[in-house]
Parts: structure tokens; C-alpha cells; sequence
């Protein structure tokens, strides 16, 4: 019996494609979803996949045009009589042997992330196409406009790709298939010629995964500020991937050896020498994570009514706290007493005296939110993310810093969930320790402000009429003056100094 394949429906407006480049000759032998070949829209280029395994019969020819429906090849059945021999003088090898397959074909779609997220990038394969992977082995990352998620596999097999490293998939949307074998593949047998050392070689090399040599996000972070290349570095974790420890230890190779590892290129260089002041240019593919940062961003600032006030807060008396206290805190909690435990501390008490400033905007009505779910920004290796700090005014100072150092580890490791960063009702976000002396924070839609804090900078301040040289620091709150107004923001912002320059005031709640 054979297959027809004919054009697929590729989008609304398109109604013809034309063949571009055929990867197989006809009267091969294809596999399931192996790549024939690759279709031309007027928008753009699709790889066109076996539907069966079987003889590949070609009937439309490179640059012919096709109307969608039109038939582009025949596939017949391997397994016919008339088909038998050409399979038998076959030299193509499978890409794995199998023990015993079930006949059986596992579809993996997109799973639900989360209720906002419609759509995922397939951000790297962890495993290649045709390896044979193990019931929940991670086989792929998938990038969501919030977090990074791992792609088990949902059956034991043979891994066919369907969707490729950059695209973007909606939620439910084919992202590979699994051919399911009731085992492990079988070993393959030595040839009869002798050739038992290449193929051990061969052997050796197929196993090597996309993971060899690859980076996780915290690990190439680390790398690209030490100036290493990723493959210079042996990886110690799952199928040799390079992880945080790794990139931690690794150091730059001596100079005599990168001498040595460059002589062999030098006539090379010689021929295309580096100038000086040259305007190479380079494109990368916003992530999903970029794209809805920017998307949410710009709309906040046409959406809604934003202001920002200002004032400066004299960090001397927080200071002082800290190191009379911190050798003790740290050794009492196991954790460091920073000054973000201060802020969080002080903003709860200061919204629950203005809850317009811890309210939100949702149609016609104002939520007003009796608790305080701090949202707190932070840099992580794939753009800027803001994991929430609940119910922070309950928490005492060593249960605050505790969950920022986790939400921050994390958040380095690309591996907050979706729960940690939705529902905060308002931003605290820290542009000081990038040296920022002044900004007007972008409120973090659909909260109604966010408090900017900025570096400490030693000034000359007017104190009961003699001048002394104080730790002070800009604060910004912006805030959307449509359910605020500037009597509200600056009575918080000045509620939120006053506890600042007097934190005994936090013990009491005066």
C-alpha cells in the first residue's frame, strides 16, 4: 500500500508553495518523519516530513509550484513484495537498532506552563534526532516568556524531531514524536571486513549529545565573565554537560598554551588579518522572555497615567545596625543581613498606612490587597525577572533574606517557576548595585507603583546646622496616577525614608 503526500495547509493566505530542495532521490528508503525535502511560501520555508516509511517515489521536481493539496511524492510500503528487493540492496544504516519496537508512535506536544503563557521557543535539543531515550529523560529546554521549563520524554524509544532549536510553538503544538520500543537498542553487530576499530570509534563518537560541552545558563554566564570558552571546559554534569560548579573552578589556559594552540593558525590569520575599528555587525533572535519584557513595558507607559516622586534617604543608621549585628545574624539564621530586608520591611508597613499604593486597577474597579506580595527584580542570564516575596509582612528580617537568596539562585539558574513570579502588588527593584545614581522605574503591570533604590554615595549634608559627610540614597517611586494621587505617593515614599533613617522604628511599628 502506498502513502500520497500532498501539499499541507501552511497559513490563511497562502495557496501554493513552490519545492525547493529535495534531500532524498527517488527510489530511496525514508524513515517516519525523516525531512524529504523543503517547501517555498511567499512568507517563508518549510521542511517537509515523511509521513510513512517506505520508498520514496518523487513527483513534483525542484522549483516546480504546488497548490496546497497538490501531490508532491508517493511513498510505497517497504514491506510490499515489489519493494522488498530495492530495501535489501539498501546500504543506508538506521540511525539506532532497536530490541523490539512496538509499532507504537508517542506524539509529545507543548504542555500548559501556565495560564497567561500561549506559546514557548524551543530554546536546545538536548538529545539528537534518532537518539533512544528513556521514559522522563529530559530531552529538550523550552523557553516561555517567564521562565525556562525541561522537556521529559513521555515514552522509552527512538526521539524524531519535528520542531527545530528557535521555533516558537503554541501551547498543544507538535514538538516531536517518539517511536516506542519494548527496550533498549540492541548493539550493533561488527562487520565482516575487519573494520571493528572504526566502528568502536563510531560507536564512541554517535554518543556524544547535544548536552557535551553545553553550558547551563548560570555556567556561561560565569564563563563569559572569565573570558572562557565553553569548549575549553570539561563538563562534569548529566551527559557531560558543563555546569555552575564547572565554570566556577575553570581557569584560562597559560599563555604559553594558547600560544602554542594559535602558532598553527597563523597563516591563516595572516590572510585575513583583524583590523582595527572594523564594523562587523551581528543578529540574534529576540528571546521570548526579551520580546515580552519590551511588549509589557511599552504598553505600561501607554496605558497608564505614570508619575514619579523622589526623595534621599540617609543610610548611616542601617549601616551601623549592620555591622554591629550582621556576624551575629549570620550566625544565629545562616544567612547574610542585607539591606533588602530593610526596604521590604519598611514598604510593608508604609502600604498598609496607603493601600491605594498597594491597590491595582482591574476595569472598572479598584483591587485592594490586605496583604503584601513584594515583587523583587533581578537580573538573570536571560533578561530581567521579578520573583515575588509573599505575605512579606509577616516575615521577620532572616525569613526575608533567606527567600530573596532563594528566589535569586534561582533566578540564576533559570529555574524559577511560573507560581514564584505572578501575583506581587508591588516592586521593589535595586539599580544601585550597578552603580545607578538616579532612575524613574516602569511600573511592573498590573501593579500601581514600584520603588527604585539606587547606589549609597557619600555627601556633604546640612545636620542641625553643621555640615557632615552621610551615606545617602536617591529614592524613586513611580506610580500610576490614576488610582494614586501625589498626596498618597509622597506621604509613602516619605513614611518609607522615616523608617529608613530610624529602623528601630520597624521593631515597634511606629
Amino acid at each position: 500500500m502506498s502513502k500520497e503526500m500532498k501539499v499541507p495547509t501552511v497559513g490563511e493566505s497562502i495557496s501554493e508553495v513552490t519545492v525547493g530542495q529535495w534531500f532524498k532521490k527517488d527510489g530511496d528508503t525514508v524513515q517516519l518523519d525523516e525531512i524529504l525535502c523543503e517547501l517555498e511560501s511567499d512568507k517563508a520555508t518549510f521542511e517537509f516530513p515523511a509521513e510513512a516509511t517506505g520508498i520514496l517515489r518523487i513527483k513534483a521536481q525542484e522549483g516546480d509550484t504546488v497548490e496546497i493539496g497538490g501531490l508532491i511524492c508517493v511513498i510505497e510500503d517497504a514491506y510490499s513484495p515489489a519493494a522488498s528487493t530495492p530495501i535489501a540492496a539498501t546500504s543506508s544504516p538506521a540511525p539506532i537498532a532497536k530490541a523490539s519496537a512496538s509499532g507504537e508512535v508517542k506524539e509529545m506536544i507543548v504542555p500548559t506552563v501556565g495560564e497567561s503563557i500561549t506559546e514557548v521557543t524551543l530554546a536546545n535539543w538536548i538529545k539528537k534526532d534518532g537518539d533512544f531515550v528513556t521514559l522522563d529523560e529530559i530531552i529538550a529546554e523550552v523557553d516561555s516568556d517567564k521562565a525556562t521549563f525541561e522537556l521529559p520524554a513521555e515514552a522509552t524509544g527512538i526521539l524524531r524531531h519535528v520542531a527545530k532549536e528557535g521555533d516558537v510553538l503554541e501551547i498543544g503544538g507538535l514538538i516531536c514524536k517518539i517511536e516506542v520500543t519494548e527496550g533498549a537498542p540492541a548493539a550493533t553487530p561488527a562487520s565482516a571486513s575487519g573494520t571493528s576499530a572504526p566502528a568502536t570509534a563510531s560507536s564512541v563518537a554517535s554518543s556524544a549529545t547535544y548536552a557535551s560541552g553545553h553550558a547551563s545558563p548560570a555556567a556561561s554566564k560565569i564563563l563569559s565573565e572569565k573570558g572562557i570558552a565553553p569548549a575549553a571546559v570539561a563538563g562534569s554534569g548529566k551527559d557531560g554537560r558543563i555546569t555552575k560548579e564547572d565554570a566556577m573552578t575553570a581557569q584560562k589556559p597559560a599563555a604559553a598554551a594558547q600560544a602554542a594552540a594559535s602558532a598553527p593558525k597563523s597563516a591563516e590569520s595572516a590572510l585575513a588579518p583583524v583590523i582595527p575599528g572594523s564594523r562587523n555587525v551581528r543578529r540574534e533572535k529576540m528571546s521570548s522572555l526579551r520580546k515580552t519584557v519590551s511588549r509589557r513595558l511599552v504598553a505600561v507607559k501607554n496605558e497608564t497615567a505614570m508619575l514619579t516622586t523622589f526623595n534621599e534617604v540617609n543610610m548611616k543608621p542601617i549601616m551601623d545596625l549592620r555591622s554591629k549585628f550582621k556576624d551575629q545574624f549570620k550566625e544565629k539564621h545562616g544567612v547574610g543581613l542585607g539591606f533588602m530586608s530593610f526596604f521590604t520591611k519598611a514598604v510593608c508597613v508604609a502600604l498598609k498606612e496607603w493601600p491605594a499604593v498597594n491597590a491595582q486597577i482591574d476595569g472598572n474597579e479598584i483591587v485592594y490587597n490586605d496583604f503584601c506580595d513584594i515583587s523583587v527584580a533581578v537580573s538573570a542570564p536571560k533578561g530581567l525577572v521579578v520573583p515575588v516575596i509573599r505575605n512579606a509582612e509577616s516575615m521577620t528580617f532572616d525569613q526575608i533574606e533567606k527567600e530573596i537568596v532563594r528566589l535569586a539562585g534561582k533566578a540564576r539558574d533559570n529555574k524559577l517557576s511560573i507560581e514564584e513570579m505572578t501575583g506581587g502588588t508591588f516592586t521593589l527593584t535595586n539599580g544601585g548595585i550597578f552603580g545607578s545614581m538616579m532612575s524613574t522605574p516602569i511600573i511592573n503591570a498590573p501593579q500601581s507603583a514600584i520603588l527604585g533604590m539606587h547606589n549609597i554615595v557619600e555627601r556633604p549634608m546640612a545636620v542641625n546646622g553643621e555640615v557632615k559627610i552621610l551615606p545617602m540614597m536617591y529614592l524613586a517611586l513611580s506610580y500610576d496616577h490614576r488610582i494614586i494621587d501625589g498626596r498618597e505617593s509622597v506621604s509613602f515614599l516619605v513614611r518609607v525614608k522615616q523608617l529608613l533613617e530610624d529602623p528601630t522604628r520597624l521593631l515597634f511599628g511606629v
